[in-house]
């Protein structure tokens, strides 16, 4: 059996991770995988994870099974976060899984479940991993318009022109704030242009927020998606707790279902229990424990929120530092874009060949398609970046 396979292809954002790992250099730079770095290049735990994580220590008095739907709990502070004030609030389902990654899967499986024919619309370019899951459910996936490779920015015109003609066997995907890739967002106008097209067309918003917080705040970054949930039908939602949190590898995630009405949405969530029951039964427990001790304790939240807005803070200190550290290289403002994206992102526009310069030459590591993680730098290496990136776009 196992001789039948052949090699599989590798992921283009893990496999730089261990390409990274095995460079001998020590002035190399990982701006591949997405995760925040403080100023001495570390991954740090939150003070309210810390915090949160003794708490559980000294209070937990069992590691049993949670459920299906894992922490409902967690569920129910998630939902709160997101939809809290909004008409879906009261006709949607929530259900923790494995990361958003797993939120993304049980979703699509859902559609699939829900409706085989279903094509589902993703920007161009999208987050690496959306087309194979949804593929690996069963669905089609079609490509909307989505950057504009001169401007930095997203192109509407295009973009509310191809969803315009999504219909009712389709489902859009959004990014409900800092794009990934590209760190361009849509804009308020345009999210109302969306929601008056799925309400004329029938076609299902399907929203991935998985960096509430890194954008221009917890409550700015949900305001798409609150416009759309206050408004259509039916939505899909998934959600995570890696980078706002900073629990990147505790994969602590949720799926959220909103129906026409709650029926609608607990009979979807008890058809993603049992998907998830044939997948991988339970989220693990520790992750979401945080969250919600976090999330359930005034004193907690104001905590990780001062932290959330720090890191926001600095995220934007390192766009407009590495911005003005280009205008001094180069002379001119061509790389001024970076100070308007959002997130930890920012797409550069460099070519394959260009991106291989940064790695061999100065040993900056980037995804190919010249995606880069700001929030991966450190101030001290700002100059360093900057000079690497005028000599190989010379």
């Amino acid at each position: 059996m196992l001789d039948l396979l052949t090699p599989a292809q590798q992921d283009p954002i893990l496999s730089l991770s261990i390409a990274y790992r095995q460079d001998t250099r020590t002035d190399k730079m990982d701006l591949g995988i997405g995760v925040y770095k403080d100023s001495q290049g570390n991954t740090p735990i939150m003070q309210a994870v810390k915090v949160a994580q003794q708490q559980l220590a000294d209070e937990q008095t069992t590691k049993s099974y949670v459920g299906l739907a894992g922490n409902e709990a967690f569920n129910q502070a998630m939902t709160d976060l997101l939809l809290k004030g909004t008409d879906g609030y009261q006709r949607c389902a929530t259900v923790q899984t494995p990361g958003a990654s797993g939120a993304l899967r049980m979703l699509a499986d859902l559609m699939f479940l829900a409706k085989p024919v279903t094509t589902v619309w993703i920007s161009d370019p999208s987050y690496v991993n959306h087309k194979p899951v949804m593929e690996a459910a069963g669905l089609t996936v079609k490509f909307y318009p989505y950057f504009n490779a001169a401007t930095k920015q997203v192109d509407a015109d295009a973009m509310l022109d191809a969803l315009s003609k999504a219909g009712s066997d389709d489902v859009v995907l959004l990014h409900g704030c800092c794009h990934n890739p590209t760190g361009a967002d849509i804009r308020p106008e345009h999210w109302q242009v969306i929601n008056e097209l799925a309400q004329k067309n029938g076609f299902t918003p399907f929203v991935d927020i998985a960096y509430q917080g890194f954008g221009a705040g917890l409550e700015e970054d949900a305001q798409g998606l609150r416009l759309l949930a206050d408004s259509v039908e039916e939505m899909l939602i998934a959600t995570s707790c890696s980078k706002n949190f900073g629990l990147y590898r505790e994969r602590t995630g949720a799926a959220i279902v909103i129906g026409k009405n709650a029926q609608e949405a607990m009979n979807a969530k008890g058809r993603v229990l049992q998907l998830a029951r044939a997948t991988y039964t339970m989220p693990p427990d520790h992750g979401a424990a945080i969250v919600e001790t976090i999330l359930t304790s005034d004193t907690l939240t104001q905590q990780w929120r001062s932290e959330l807005d720090a890191m926001r803070g600095r995220i934007l200190s390192l766009r407009e530092a590495l911005c003005a550290s280009l205008v001094e290289r180069c002379g001119d403002n061509r790389f001024d874009f970076i100070k308007q994206h959002q997130g930890m992102f920012s797409m550069l526009g460099l070519s394959p060949e260009q991106i291989g310069k940064l790695r061999d030459e100065f040993g900056i590591y980037a995804v190919g398609d010249s995606r880069i993680n700001v929030a991966g730098l450190t101030e001290s290496r700002i100059d360093y970046l900057a000079d690497a990136l005028v000599k190989v776009s010379s």
